[in-house]
């Protein structure tokens, strides 16, 4: 097939919400890490300065990077990534079982590998190690039926060994991630619902024993916390509290809407709001751009999900269609946690905003997972390079 059809096959449109996102995360970034300003007579220049961008050059470093993964990712076909995607499931399981000996502490889990200056987090790789995973056995046993005991036992057995080593970091966020990746899957593969029922059964019993075992007591008054937060304000309960505020004065058009992008500081340039580029980046964008931002930002995300699930309908087979299905499972479940969490209609757990939230290791992610999805894609009539 000529490289014409190739490209008229590649989803520009996917890449361009991408981009967006990417572009909402870097104005977030930005304001979340400038400094307050003093004044507004004639300080055009010092409120200039007052912007710190080395984290925004570092995120537009880790995108533009990106983009050079997910083109290589795009010019593999996806089935030959899913032949090799045994290797790098056991990779990132030797990694996550690195982290767990020699790895680097940060808020409250040990969860990095450092290389100098820069820190990696395997747990975000998981995920597409997972997804490409589930895929390959999925798509196999496709005549056998995921029903078959002996293949949703191997699917469980997927799961669990990256599950059971991202609690024991302990990062619930990351391994709450793994569960909703398989549930959409196994879902979307025609579980039968007494057996998805049974497994959520299983997982309501185990509540009890996560609490009194795996949980420590900071994760423990995150939920409670998350139930109550004025029970704490000055202590768990401040990082949602503070995000509300920041949302709600942002009213209508936000800051910058009614005080001009120069003059005004936000509650996060004063240091009200904790983890401001990174968990709620969110609170520090909707802050600036006021509802209509935020409801933008939502709008771009609902359009990247049904997009990738297009791409899922037309794949040409079960394998293509099972990859875009993980990641759509992925995005819904770091967005409605990101947002709910920053809202305070969800718990804190740390899960970044997809392309939004500062960090290498979950831009990197992303892009290889919506590599996969361009891949797929553009892999819907057989092409011959």
């Amino acid at each position: 097939m000529s490289q014409k059809k190739i490209f008229q096959n590649f989803d520009f449109f996917l890449l361009f919400l991408i981009i967006l996102l990417t572009s909402f995360g870097l104005i977030g970034i930005a304001l979340a890490t400038r400094s307050p300003v003093e004044g507004t007579d004639g300080a055009v220049s010092d409120a200039i300065g007052s912007f710190n961008l080395q984290q925004v050059k570092l995120q537009i470093t880790w995108f533009v990077t990106g983009l050079v993964i997910m083109a290589v990712v795009v010019s593999i076909d996806y089935h030959t990534i899913s032949d090799l995607a045994v290797y790098a499931y056991w990779v990132v399981v030797g990694l996550l079982i690195v982290v767990m000996f020699f790895g680097t502490k940060g808020g409250g889990a040990q969860s990095w590998i450092e290389f100098g200056p820069f820190r990696m987090q395997p747990s975000e790789f998981s995920k597409v190690a997972l997804i490409l995973m589930l895929a390959r056995i999925m798509a196999k046993r496709e005549e056998e039926g995921i029903n078959n005991l002996k293949t949703f036992g191997l699917l469980f057995l997927t799961l669990a060994i990256p599950f059971v080593l991202t609690v024991k970091q302990p990062d619930m966020g990351t391994a709450m991630v793994l569960v909703v990746i398989f549930t959409g899957m196994i879902f979307v593969g025609g579980i039968k619902y007494k057996h998805l029922f049974i497994v959520l059964g299983l997982a309501i019993a185990a509540v009890p024993v996560v609490w009194y075992t795996f949980l420590d007591d900071y994760q423990k008054n995150r939920i409670l916390v998350y139930l109550n937060p004025g029970m704490d304000p000055l202590g768990d309960g401040y990082h949602v509290l503070q995000s509300i505020m920041s949302i709600g004065s942002g009213q209508m058009t936000g800051q910058f809407g009614r005080e001009g992008l120069l003059s005004v500081n936000l509650l996060s340039q004063l240091d009200f709001l904790p983890a401001k580029d990174t968990d709620f980046v969110y609170s520090v964008t909707t802050e600036a751009l006021g509802f209509v931002g935020g409801i933008a930002i939502i709008v771009l995300f609902y359009l990247l999900l049904m997009r990738t699930m297009r791409i899922a309908k037309r794949s040409r087979d079960t394998l293509g269609s099972y990859i875009c299905v993980g990641v759509a499972s992925m995005i819904l479940f770091h967005v409605f946690e990101n947002i709910g969490m920053a809202m305070g209609i969800m718990p804190i757990t740390g899960i970044p905003l997809p392309f939004m939230s500062y960090g290498g290791s979950s831009m990197w992610t992303n892009m290889i997972a919506f590599g996969l999805v361009l891949n797929v894609g553009m892999r819907r009539q057989k092409i011959n390079f």
